[in-house]
């Protein structure tokens, strides 16, 4: 199994990952100011973040990840994955890239973003808006995220259930994207289509509930 896991990871990362976070980058870096200070959150490698980085005018990033990388393109502070440990608006923009349905819990992470971000959250996630939309994420996340040791909870949303999360912690949608790039011809219908979006959402700190038992 570990060679199995480890040819998996190889091929997707030289067919799948580079395409992925060109796209990403392209989609992502005009939802940020120019100048902006930014948390990537669940950061990986970091390459997406330096992209973007390289995109966007005197643009300060940063990461966290559960696993910090000493290699990774950024630099990045290990976090325990439930709390950011920054104060209250003490960035501009903190985005959650294909982070959130890995946690057993998306509102714990997203309550953090909307306590840490001045100004927007990024979020790009999944959602369950076609048949077979489930089993088509799990296959997907399988092939990216196992060989890496990655947290499987297969936690995916349709979208009134993101809409309803939004609400609930006071952020206001200014951006939804659903087309985004990631695969190419064929594959994007499978594995594309219906499946992802981008999004940034605007705190409204007087309105942010707070966590309720």
């Amino acid at each position: 199994m570990a060679r199995i896991l480890k040819v998996v990871g190889a091929a997707h990362g030289k067919f799948v990952h580079d395409r992925r976070v060109q796209a990403l980058a392209d989609v992502i870096a005009p939802l940020i100011g120019p100048g902006w200070t930014v948390l990537d959150v669940g950061c990986g490698d970091g390459r997406l973040a330096a992209l973007i980085r390289d995109r966007v005018a005197g643009i300060r990033i940063e990461g966290y990840d559960l696993l910090a990388r000493p290699d990774a393109a950024i630099p990045v502070q290990p976090f325990d994955g439930r709390s950011i440990p920054e104060a209250e608006r003490a960035v501009d923009a903190v985005m959650l890239v294909d982070v959130l349905h890995h946690t057993e819990d998306p509102m714990v992470l997203l309550r953090e973003a909307a306590r840490v971000a001045g100004k927007a959250i990024i979020l790009k996630d999944h959602r369950l808006s076609r048949p077979l939309a489930g089993p088509t994420l799990r296959f997907m996340d399988w092939v990216g995220n196992r060989p890496h040791g990655v947290a499987l909870p297969y936690n995916y949303w349709p979208l009134h259930r993101w809409r309803e999360a939004w609400a609930a912690l006071g952020l206001n949608l200014d951006h939804y994207q659903t087309r985004i790039g990631l695969y190419p011809g064929p594959a994007r219908w499978l594995f594309e289509h219906g499946l992802h979006f981008v999004a940034r959402l605007t705190p409204d700190h007087g309105t942010t509930r707070p966590e309720t038992a």
